[in-house]
Protein backbone atom coordinates (compact mmCIF):
# COMPACT_ATOMS: atom_id res chain seq x y z
CA UNK A 1 0.00 0.00 0.00
CA UNK A 2 1.09 3.51 -0.77
CA UNK A 3 1.10 5.20 2.85
CA UNK A 4 3.36 2.34 4.24
CA UNK A 5 5.70 3.68 6.95
CA UNK A 6 9.40 2.63 6.69
CA UNK A 7 11.90 4.43 9.11
CA UNK A 8 15.70 3.41 9.35
CA UNK A 9 17.11 1.88 12.76
CA UNK A 10 19.01 5.08 13.67
CA UNK A 11 16.05 7.30 13.20
CA UNK A 12 13.74 5.07 14.62
CA UNK A 13 15.92 4.94 17.78
CA UNK A 14 16.12 7.82 18.30
CA UNK A 15 12.02 8.71 18.09
CA UNK A 16 11.75 6.12 20.71
CA UNK A 17 14.25 7.66 22.77
CA UNK A 18 12.22 9.00 25.39
CA UNK A 19 9.04 8.04 26.60
CA UNK A 20 5.97 9.54 26.97
CA UNK A 21 7.39 11.92 24.22
CA UNK A 22 5.01 13.40 21.56
CA UNK A 23 4.11 12.27 18.37
CA UNK A 24 6.51 13.65 15.83
CA UNK A 25 5.74 16.60 13.72
CA UNK A 26 7.72 16.30 10.87
CA UNK A 27 6.16 12.71 9.86
CA UNK A 28 5.00 13.22 6.04
CA UNK A 29 1.31 11.02 6.56
CA UNK A 30 -0.07 9.32 9.27
CA UNK A 31 -0.41 6.12 9.53
CA UNK A 32 -4.17 4.87 9.23
CA UNK A 33 -5.77 2.84 11.19
CA UNK A 34 -9.83 1.37 9.55
CA UNK A 35 -12.62 0.94 11.64
CA UNK A 36 -14.75 -1.01 10.14
CA UNK A 37 -17.78 -1.64 12.48
CA UNK A 38 -21.84 -1.36 12.16
CA UNK A 39 -22.58 1.84 13.74
CA UNK A 40 -26.48 1.77 12.42
CA UNK A 41 -28.50 -0.93 12.04
CA UNK A 42 -29.26 -4.61 13.62
CA UNK A 43 -25.24 -4.67 14.94
CA UNK A 44 -25.32 -1.22 16.01
CA UNK A 45 -26.14 -2.39 19.79
CA UNK A 46 -23.05 -4.72 19.60
CA UNK A 47 -20.24 -3.11 17.36
CA UNK A 48 -20.66 0.84 17.91
CA UNK A 49 -18.78 0.02 21.08
CA UNK A 50 -16.25 -1.62 19.68
CA UNK A 51 -15.35 1.65 17.40
CA UNK A 52 -15.30 3.49 20.64
CA UNK A 53 -12.78 1.09 22.00
CA UNK A 54 -10.43 1.55 18.68
CA UNK A 55 -10.97 5.60 18.90
CA UNK A 56 -9.76 5.35 22.72
CA UNK A 57 -6.10 2.69 22.15
CA UNK A 58 -5.79 4.67 19.19
CA UNK A 59 -5.92 8.12 21.02
CA UNK A 60 -3.66 6.10 23.69
CA UNK A 61 -1.00 5.49 21.37
CA UNK A 62 -0.59 8.81 20.37
CA UNK A 63 -0.42 10.10 23.49
CA UNK A 64 2.17 7.91 24.25
CA UNK A 65 3.92 9.24 21.22
CA UNK A 66 2.53 7.63 18.39
CA UNK A 67 3.94 4.99 16.15
CA UNK A 68 7.10 4.95 14.70
CA UNK A 69 7.03 8.65 15.14
CA UNK A 70 4.05 9.31 13.38
CA UNK A 71 0.73 10.05 14.20
CA UNK A 72 -1.94 7.00 14.19
CA UNK A 73 -4.85 8.18 12.44
CA UNK A 74 -8.45 6.38 12.83
CA UNK A 75 -10.52 6.16 9.41
CA UNK A 76 -14.01 5.23 10.40
CA UNK A 77 -16.80 3.84 8.39
CA UNK A 78 -20.37 2.62 8.95
CA UNK A 79 -21.04 -0.67 7.08
CA UNK A 80 -24.68 -0.37 8.42
CA UNK A 81 -24.91 -4.06 9.45
CA UNK A 82 -25.58 -4.61 5.60
CA UNK A 83 -23.08 -7.37 4.68
CA UNK A 84 -22.08 -6.54 1.01
CA UNK A 85 -21.38 -3.70 2.26
CA UNK A 86 -19.03 -4.23 4.61
CA UNK A 87 -16.71 -5.34 1.39
CA UNK A 88 -16.96 -2.24 -0.39
CA UNK A 89 -16.05 -0.57 3.13
CA UNK A 90 -12.86 -2.59 3.50
CA UNK A 91 -12.02 -2.23 -0.24
CA UNK A 92 -12.68 1.68 0.48
CA UNK A 93 -10.62 1.62 3.09
CA UNK A 94 -7.65 0.29 1.45
CA UNK A 95 -7.84 1.74 -1.85
CA UNK A 96 -8.58 5.26 -1.11
CA UNK A 97 -8.13 5.82 2.16
CA UNK A 98 -5.13 3.29 2.16
CA UNK A 99 -4.95 2.22 5.82
CA UNK A 100 -2.48 0.20 6.97
CA UNK A 101 -4.68 -2.32 9.05
CA UNK A 102 -8.40 -2.46 9.40
CA UNK A 103 -10.17 -3.49 13.04
CA UNK A 104 -13.22 -4.82 12.46
CA UNK A 105 -16.30 -6.80 11.96
CA UNK A 106 -18.94 -8.82 14.05
CA UNK A 107 -20.81 -11.38 12.26
CA UNK A 108 -19.47 -13.99 10.47
CA UNK A 109 -21.00 -13.06 7.50
CA UNK A 110 -19.37 -10.12 7.37
CA UNK A 111 -16.17 -11.31 7.96
CA UNK A 112 -16.54 -13.63 4.89
CA UNK A 113 -17.98 -10.61 2.71
CA UNK A 114 -14.79 -8.84 4.01
CA UNK A 115 -11.81 -12.34 2.88
CA UNK A 116 -11.97 -11.81 -0.76
CA UNK A 117 -10.91 -7.96 -0.57
CA UNK A 118 -8.28 -7.97 2.06
CA UNK A 119 -7.02 -11.40 0.43
CA UNK A 120 -7.17 -9.69 -3.01
CA UNK A 121 -5.61 -6.36 -1.74
CA UNK A 122 -3.14 -7.75 0.59
CA UNK A 123 -4.63 -6.04 3.73
CA UNK A 124 -4.45 -6.87 6.90
CA UNK A 125 -7.84 -7.74 9.50
CA UNK A 126 -8.02 -8.19 13.35
CA UNK A 127 -11.28 -9.72 14.07
CA UNK A 128 -12.19 -9.31 17.92
CA UNK A 129 -15.49 -11.50 18.23
CA UNK A 130 -15.78 -15.46 19.09
CA UNK A 131 -16.79 -16.99 15.68
CA UNK A 132 -17.31 -20.47 14.31
CA UNK A 133 -13.39 -21.76 13.37
CA UNK A 134 -13.45 -23.46 9.84
CA UNK A 135 -11.15 -21.04 8.16
CA UNK A 136 -8.15 -19.23 8.31
CA UNK A 137 -6.87 -17.12 6.44
CA UNK A 138 -3.34 -15.48 5.87
CA UNK A 139 -4.85 -11.78 5.73
CA UNK A 140 -6.66 -11.96 9.25
CA UNK A 141 -5.96 -12.47 13.17
CA UNK A 142 -8.66 -13.74 14.97
CA UNK A 143 -8.51 -12.12 18.38
CA UNK A 144 -11.86 -13.50 19.55
CA UNK A 145 -12.20 -17.17 20.74
CA UNK A 146 -12.83 -20.40 18.49
CA UNK A 147 -15.08 -22.95 19.12
CA UNK A 148 -12.38 -24.79 21.31
CA UNK A 149 -12.15 -21.87 23.58
CA UNK A 150 -15.78 -20.65 24.07
CA UNK A 151 -19.06 -23.64 22.74
CA UNK A 152 -16.84 -26.46 23.60
CA UNK A 153 -16.32 -25.16 27.01
CA UNK A 154 -20.07 -23.86 28.07
CA UNK A 155 -21.28 -27.31 26.79
CA UNK A 156 -18.80 -28.88 28.79
CA UNK A 157 -20.04 -26.75 31.65
CA UNK A 158 -23.72 -27.53 30.85
CA UNK A 159 -23.55 -31.44 31.06
CA UNK A 160 -21.13 -31.74 34.13
CA UNK A 161 -21.84 -29.07 36.23
CA UNK A 162 -25.73 -28.70 35.35
CA UNK A 163 -26.56 -31.60 34.52
CA UNK A 164 -28.47 -30.76 31.17
CA UNK A 165 -30.12 -33.41 28.93
CA UNK A 166 -31.67 -32.15 26.63
CA UNK A 167 -30.18 -28.79 24.35
CA UNK A 168 -31.88 -25.87 22.63
CA UNK A 169 -29.64 -24.81 20.10
CA UNK A 170 -31.06 -21.36 19.05
CA UNK A 171 -29.26 -19.03 17.12
CA UNK A 172 -29.52 -16.35 14.31
CA UNK A 173 -29.77 -17.45 10.97
CA UNK A 174 -26.39 -17.16 9.37
CA UNK A 175 -23.00 -18.82 8.89
CA UNK A 176 -21.56 -18.76 12.72
CA UNK A 177 -24.84 -20.41 14.48
CA UNK A 178 -24.88 -22.89 11.76
CA UNK A 179 -21.35 -24.35 11.88
CA UNK A 180 -20.91 -23.52 15.44
CA UNK A 181 -24.25 -25.75 15.92
CA UNK A 182 -22.97 -28.71 13.51
CA UNK A 183 -19.97 -28.72 15.85
CA UNK A 184 -22.02 -28.99 18.81
CA UNK A 185 -25.01 -31.18 17.77
CA UNK A 186 -21.49 -34.11 16.70
CA UNK A 187 -19.81 -32.92 20.25
CA UNK A 188 -23.19 -33.51 22.16
CA UNK A 189 -24.33 -36.93 20.46
CA UNK A 190 -20.45 -38.10 20.93
CA UNK A 191 -21.27 -37.23 24.70
CA UNK A 192 -24.50 -39.75 24.57
CA UNK A 193 -27.06 -37.22 23.72
CA UNK A 194 -29.97 -38.28 21.45
CA UNK A 195 -30.41 -36.78 18.24
CA UNK A 196 -33.80 -36.41 19.30
CA UNK A 197 -32.75 -34.62 22.63
CA UNK A 198 -31.56 -32.01 20.66
CA UNK A 199 -33.58 -29.11 18.98
CA UNK A 200 -32.42 -26.36 16.80
CA UNK A 201 -33.91 -23.46 15.15
CA UNK A 202 -32.89 -20.19 13.46
CA UNK A 203 -34.60 -17.09 13.51
CA UNK A 204 -33.69 -13.39 11.00
CA UNK A 205 -31.58 -10.74 12.42
CA UNK A 206 -33.28 -8.60 14.53
CA UNK A 207 -36.19 -11.33 15.16
CA UNK A 208 -38.84 -9.89 18.19
CA UNK A 209 -41.54 -12.59 18.50
CA UNK A 210 -40.01 -15.06 20.62
CA UNK A 211 -43.52 -16.46 22.46
CA UNK A 212 -43.83 -19.71 20.01
CA UNK A 213 -39.78 -20.51 20.53
CA UNK A 214 -39.53 -20.03 24.13
CA UNK A 215 -42.94 -22.03 24.24
CA UNK A 216 -41.23 -25.02 22.52
CA UNK A 217 -38.13 -24.57 24.51
CA UNK A 218 -40.30 -25.59 27.61
CA UNK A 219 -42.10 -28.03 26.54
CA UNK A 220 -38.58 -29.90 25.71
CA UNK A 221 -39.09 -30.45 29.52
CA UNK A 222 -42.41 -31.94 29.69
CA UNK A 223 -40.22 -35.39 30.65
CA UNK A 224 -38.91 -34.15 33.37
CA UNK A 225 -35.56 -34.34 31.87
CA UNK A 226 -33.41 -30.85 32.08
CA UNK A 227 -33.16 -28.61 29.43
CA UNK A 228 -30.43 -26.29 28.73
CA UNK A 229 -30.34 -23.29 25.94
CA UNK A 230 -27.24 -22.73 23.90
CA UNK A 231 -27.40 -19.08 22.43
CA UNK A 232 -25.79 -17.97 18.85
CA UNK A 233 -28.41 -15.53 18.89
CA UNK A 234 -26.89 -11.80 17.96
CA UNK A 235 -27.58 -8.20 18.06
CA UNK A 236 -30.57 -6.77 19.60
CA UNK A 237 -32.63 -10.19 18.50
CA UNK A 238 -31.45 -10.74 22.49
CA UNK A 239 -33.69 -8.04 24.23
CA UNK A 240 -36.82 -9.72 22.44
CA UNK A 241 -35.59 -12.91 23.78
CA UNK A 242 -34.58 -12.41 27.39
CA UNK A 243 -37.81 -10.57 27.72
CA UNK A 244 -40.03 -13.51 26.40
CA UNK A 245 -37.84 -15.88 28.57
CA UNK A 246 -38.98 -13.36 31.55
CA UNK A 247 -42.44 -13.18 30.43
CA UNK A 248 -43.11 -17.15 30.47
CA UNK A 249 -41.76 -17.17 33.78
CA UNK A 250 -38.56 -19.26 33.17
CA UNK A 251 -36.38 -18.52 35.37
CA UNK A 252 -31.97 -19.90 35.41
CA UNK A 253 -32.90 -22.81 37.33
CA UNK A 254 -35.64 -23.92 35.23
CA UNK A 255 -33.89 -23.51 32.30
CA UNK A 256 -30.49 -22.28 32.47
CA UNK A 257 -29.51 -19.92 29.16
CA UNK A 258 -25.52 -19.74 28.19
CA UNK A 259 -25.04 -17.17 25.20
CA UNK A 260 -22.08 -16.38 23.14
CA UNK A 261 -22.99 -13.42 22.23
CA UNK A 262 -24.03 -11.33 24.74
CA UNK A 263 -22.07 -9.71 27.59
CA UNK A 264 -21.73 -6.34 29.33
CA UNK A 265 -23.16 -3.87 26.60
CA UNK A 266 -26.04 -6.22 25.43
CA UNK A 267 -27.24 -6.42 29.22
CA UNK A 268 -27.06 -2.56 29.97
CA UNK A 269 -30.03 -1.95 27.34
CA UNK A 270 -32.37 -4.66 29.46
CA UNK A 271 -33.41 -5.04 32.93
CA UNK A 272 -31.71 -7.93 34.16
CA UNK A 273 -33.37 -8.36 37.36
CA UNK A 274 -35.41 -11.61 35.69
CA UNK A 275 -32.18 -12.72 33.95
CA UNK A 276 -30.46 -13.33 37.35
CA UNK A 277 -28.18 -16.84 37.12
CA UNK A 278 -28.56 -17.22 32.94
CA UNK A 279 -24.54 -17.40 32.05
CA UNK A 280 -22.49 -16.67 29.13
CA UNK A 281 -19.43 -17.57 27.84
CA UNK A 282 -16.40 -15.56 26.80
CA UNK A 283 -12.36 -15.27 27.31
CA UNK A 284 -13.12 -11.91 29.74
CA UNK A 285 -15.83 -10.15 31.47
CA UNK A 286 -15.31 -6.62 33.20
CA UNK A 287 -15.82 -8.32 36.32
CA UNK A 288 -12.11 -9.98 35.75
CA UNK A 289 -10.04 -8.83 39.17
CA UNK A 290 -6.12 -7.93 37.95
CA UNK A 291 -4.51 -5.02 38.18
CA UNK A 292 -5.11 -4.25 33.88
CA UNK A 293 -8.22 -4.59 33.74
CA UNK A 294 -8.66 -1.82 36.60
CA UNK A 295 -6.15 0.49 34.64
CA UNK A 296 -8.81 -0.48 31.70
CA UNK A 297 -11.65 -0.18 32.73
CA UNK A 298 -10.57 3.38 34.26
CA UNK A 299 -9.52 4.54 30.89
CA UNK A 300 -12.35 3.32 29.29
CA UNK A 301 -14.81 5.37 31.60
CA UNK A 302 -12.86 8.61 31.82
CA UNK A 303 -12.82 8.25 27.79
CA UNK A 304 -16.17 7.14 26.85
CA UNK A 305 -18.30 7.82 29.77
CA UNK A 306 -18.85 6.40 34.00
CA UNK A 307 -21.97 4.49 32.56
CA UNK A 308 -20.06 2.66 29.95
CA UNK A 309 -18.99 -0.81 30.02
CA UNK A 310 -16.15 -3.11 28.99
CA UNK A 311 -16.73 -6.77 27.18
CA UNK A 312 -14.81 -9.45 25.48
CA UNK A 313 -14.45 -7.97 22.20
CA UNK A 314 -12.87 -4.79 23.28
CA UNK A 315 -10.50 -6.60 25.30
CA UNK A 316 -9.44 -8.82 22.01
CA UNK A 317 -9.05 -5.62 20.39
CA UNK A 318 -7.31 -4.26 23.33
CA UNK A 319 -4.68 -6.90 22.63
CA UNK A 320 -4.82 -7.07 18.72
CA UNK A 321 -4.04 -3.40 18.89
CA UNK A 322 -1.52 -3.73 20.76
CA UNK A 323 0.26 -6.93 19.27
CA UNK A 324 0.25 -4.73 16.20
CA UNK A 325 1.55 -2.12 18.17
CA UNK A 326 4.57 -4.31 18.43
CA UNK A 327 5.31 -6.30 15.77
CA UNK A 328 5.50 -2.01 13.94
CA UNK A 329 7.51 -1.07 16.18
CA UNK A 330 9.80 -4.06 16.33
CA UNK A 331 9.87 -4.23 12.53
CA UNK A 332 9.68 -0.37 11.53
CA UNK A 333 7.45 -0.71 9.47
CA UNK A 334 3.59 -1.28 8.46
CA UNK A 335 3.85 -3.10 5.44
CA UNK A 336 1.79 -5.86 5.76
CA UNK A 337 3.75 -8.86 5.00
CA UNK A 338 6.88 -7.78 7.73
CA UNK A 339 4.34 -7.37 10.52
CA UNK A 340 2.26 -10.71 9.82
CA UNK A 341 5.96 -12.36 10.11
CA UNK A 342 6.27 -10.28 13.28
CA UNK A 343 3.21 -10.91 14.56
CA UNK A 344 3.78 -15.15 15.41
CA UNK A 345 4.38 -15.32 18.96
CA UNK A 346 3.37 -12.25 19.82
CA UNK A 347 2.87 -12.00 23.36
CA UNK A 348 0.94 -8.77 25.57
CA UNK A 349 -0.77 -9.58 29.01
CA UNK A 350 -4.58 -10.24 28.86
CA UNK A 351 -7.62 -8.50 31.10
CA UNK A 352 -7.63 -11.54 33.27
CA UNK A 353 -4.04 -11.44 34.72
CA UNK A 354 -2.79 -13.87 32.28
CA UNK A 355 -0.80 -13.49 28.93
CA UNK A 356 -2.15 -13.59 25.33
CA UNK A 357 0.37 -15.23 22.93
CA UNK A 358 -0.66 -15.48 18.96
CA UNK A 359 -0.45 -18.82 17.61
CA UNK A 360 1.25 -19.63 13.96
CA UNK A 361 -2.53 -20.62 13.18
CA UNK A 362 -3.44 -16.82 13.54
CA UNK A 363 -5.39 -17.02 16.82
CA UNK A 364 -4.98 -17.06 20.37
CA UNK A 365 -4.09 -18.28 23.55
CA UNK A 366 -6.87 -17.08 25.72
CA UNK A 367 -8.93 -18.44 28.79
CA UNK A 368 -12.41 -19.57 28.78
CA UNK A 369 -14.66 -18.17 31.47
CA UNK A 370 -18.01 -18.97 32.25
CA UNK A 371 -20.25 -15.99 33.69
CA UNK A 372 -23.26 -15.31 36.07
CA UNK A 373 -25.39 -13.28 34.88
CA UNK A 374 -26.01 -10.34 38.23
CA UNK A 375 -28.85 -7.92 38.73
CA UNK A 376 -26.52 -5.12 38.08
CA UNK A 377 -26.08 -6.27 34.80
CA UNK A 378 -22.56 -7.73 35.33
CA UNK A 379 -20.72 -11.34 35.22
CA UNK A 380 -20.16 -13.41 38.38
CA UNK A 381 -16.93 -15.52 37.06
CA UNK A 382 -18.08 -18.46 37.87
CA UNK A 383 -15.42 -20.99 35.87
CA UNK A 384 -11.97 -20.04 34.82
CA UNK A 385 -9.91 -21.98 32.54
CA UNK A 386 -5.44 -21.29 31.70
CA UNK A 387 -5.00 -19.97 28.69
CA UNK A 388 -6.03 -22.20 25.93
CA UNK A 389 -4.67 -22.55 22.39
CA UNK A 390 -7.46 -21.50 19.91
CA UNK A 391 -7.95 -23.71 17.48
CA UNK A 392 -8.86 -23.08 14.03
CA UNK A 393 -10.15 -26.38 12.55
CA UNK A 394 -12.36 -28.91 15.17
CA UNK A 395 -11.94 -31.57 16.02
CA UNK A 396 -16.05 -32.75 16.54
CA UNK A 397 -16.14 -33.05 12.48
CA UNK A 398 -14.68 -35.63 10.40
CA UNK A 399 -13.16 -33.32 7.66
CA UNK A 400 -12.25 -30.51 9.97
CA UNK A 401 -9.82 -33.02 12.10
CA UNK A 402 -7.69 -33.88 9.52
CA UNK A 403 -6.55 -30.00 8.34
CA UNK A 404 -4.55 -27.87 10.65
CA UNK A 405 -2.96 -23.78 10.19
CA UNK A 406 0.44 -23.15 10.09
CA UNK A 407 1.21 -20.08 8.58
CA UNK A 408 4.53 -19.84 10.04
CA UNK A 409 6.44 -22.91 8.96
CA UNK A 410 3.60 -24.92 6.99
CA UNK A 411 2.53 -21.39 4.65
CA UNK A 412 -0.87 -22.29 4.51
CA UNK A 413 -4.11 -22.64 6.60
CA UNK A 414 -5.61 -25.18 5.27
CA UNK A 415 -3.15 -28.01 5.39
CA UNK A 416 -3.97 -31.93 5.38
CA UNK A 417 -2.28 -33.81 7.78
CA UNK A 418 -2.92 -37.22 6.11
CA UNK A 419 -2.11 -36.15 2.22
CA UNK A 420 1.02 -33.97 4.23
CA UNK A 421 -0.56 -31.33 1.30
CA UNK A 422 -2.04 -27.90 1.49
CA UNK A 423 -5.55 -28.00 0.13
CA UNK A 424 -5.84 -24.41 -0.31
CA UNK A 425 -4.50 -20.85 0.50
CA UNK A 426 -6.99 -18.29 -0.20
CA UNK A 427 -10.46 -18.37 1.88
CA UNK A 428 -12.97 -19.68 -0.37
CA UNK A 429 -14.18 -22.81 1.36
Amino acid sequence: MNNTKILSASVFAALLGSTGMAVAQDCAEPIKVGVLHSLSGSMAISETTLKDAMLMLIEQQNAAGGLLGCEIEAVVVDPASDWPLFAEKARELLTVSEVDVIFGNWTSVSRKSVLPVIEELNGLLFYPVQYEGEESSRNVFYTGAAPNQQAIPATDYFLEELGVEKFALLGTDYVYPRTTNNILESYLQEAGIAEEDIFVNYTPFGHSDWATIVADVVALGEDGKQVGVISTINGDANIGFYKELAAAGVSADDIPVVAFSVGEEELSGLDTSNLVGHLAAWNYFQSAESEANDEFIAAWKAFAGEDRVTNDPMEAHYIGFNMWVNAVTETGTTEVDAVRDAMYGQEFPNLTGGTAVMLPNHHLAKPVLIGEIQADGQFDIISQTSEVPGDAWTDFLPESAILKSDWQELGCGMYNTETETCVQLTSNY
